[in-house]
């Protein structure tokens, strides 16, 4: 059973799809990073200092704070600002994998517009095609 596990994991698919997972988290990290730390404080800028992640509606009466983390402190709050940084990091890293992967077909497709160079004829072919044509002289 342990010989069996074993091939499994280590089968291409497996290990492939393992490098997949650890490279797409920590692309997640950059991401949430780059929309966190470049791109909300710059939309914040050009609306007037506006922070998307403390946009909040309190749930109960016994909500009063201004700041997000302190009115959860309150009570039920709809953090309906964080949603938008989500779906501005969805956004992002969507037409990011969109450009990559339209990178890589323009690659493929150039490979592949590219015609084959024909293999070049073994030695003896080769010494044959040159007799041939001593022949023909």
């Amino acid at each position: 059973m342990l010989k069996e596990f074993r091939e499994f994991a280590m089968k291409g698919n497996v290990v492939d799809l393992a490098v997949a997972v650890i490279i797409g988290a920590a692309f997640g990290a950059i991401v949430t990073s780059m929309v966190n730390d470049i791109i909300m404080p710059i939309i914040g800028a050009a609306t007037g200092g506006l922070d998307f992640s403390n946009y909040f509606v309190g749930l109960s009466k016994q909500v009063t704070q201004t700041n997000l983390v302190e009115a959860k402190k309150q009570g039920a709050v709809l953090a309906y600002g964080n949603f938008l940084t989500l779906v501005v990091n969805f956004v992002i890293i969507a037409f990011v994998l969109f450009m990559v992967i339209r990178t890589m077909n323009q690659f493929k497709r150039k490979d592949e517009a590219k015609p084959a160079e024909p293999p070049k004829p073994s030695a003896e072919v080769a010494l044959l095609t040159e007799i041939r044509d001593l022949l023909k002289k």
